[in-house]
């Protein structure tokens, strides 16, 4: 969406950035009543903190399978806040947002797996002690500060077979929000031939994936956030990131099984 980010309250004079705290009402008296000072801007991204403090303090306390619950609903409520638009500026697709995507899907499973094992456990557990950098969580920062990248997974070979496809599923879902905000992003500005095809490419990546119920080898899914990476530096000038882009999203197979 696009709006005037730059407040005025009109009750106090307070000015403010609505990109920051993501309210409309003046930090100063909490007026609703405001004005925007600056042209209109896209901005998808709202401020949110990623803390799985509260679910990590009760996992000596509840089920296996409550614990995913709230580990799913915390994870649920900071991907539908999240964007990667902020006052016009194209974000990167970050290591938070996966881990968030991955422990969701996972604890997805695990709330409805009555017989987990050791190793999908480990894994689950894993994910919540580190998703959202434990002790060095984004949600020590103020919301005025630029977002922390502290979302740590374990790498793809360390991922039981029963779980692959959380992590398959929730990247190709991350890329397809990444690419919608993408397009939103280069909305008013002619693409080349080249830059449609290798939009177009991913978008038929993320639909493969996401046909296949995320199914496909981990260090696949690794690879398409590494070809969305490089498509978006493209985007915004960088040539050989742009090339790079084009031979992975090539080279990209999907194993399925």
């Amino acid at each position: 969406m696009k709006i005037r980010g730059e407040r005025e309250c009109t009750e106090c004079g307070t000015r403010w950035s609505y990109y920051e705290t993501g309210s409309v009402g003046c930090p100063g008296c909490g007026s609703l009543r405001s004005v925007g000072v600056d042209d209109r801007t896209e901005h998808t991204d709202m401020p949110v903190a990623f803390d799985l403090t509260a679910v990590r303090n009760a996992i000596d306390e509840v089920s296996n399978d409550d614990l995913a619950d709230r580990a799913r609903e915390a994870c649920r409520e900071y991907i539908r806040r999240r964007g990667f638009i902020t006052a016009g500026e194209l974000r990167d697709l970050d290591d938070s947002y996966l881990a968030a995507g991955e422990l969701l899907h996972v604890a997805d499973i695990v709330a409805r797996d009555m017989r987990l094992e050791e190793r999908e456990e480990l894994y689950f557990l894993s994910l919540l002690r580190d998703a959202d950098g434990g002790e060095s969580s984004d949600a020590r920062r103020s919301s005025s500060e630029p977002r922390s990248d502290v979302g740590e997974r374990p790498p793809a070979a360390e991922i039981p077979t029963s779980l692959r496809a959380a992590r398959g599923l929730a990247y190709a879902n991350a890329v397809r929000e990444y690419r919608r905000d993408v397009r939103t992003w280069i909305a008013d500005r002619e693409l080349t031939t080249a830059e449609r095809t290798a939009l177009e490419t991913l978008g038929e990546h993320v639909t493969r994936v996401r046909m296949l119920d995320g199914d496909v080898d981990p260090r696949t899914a690794d690879r398409l956030v590494e070809a969305t990476r490089d498509l978006a530096n493209g985007l915004r000038g960088d040539e050989v990131a742009f090339s790079q882009a084009q031979d992975r999203l090539t080279g990209l197979e999907f194993d399925g099984s």
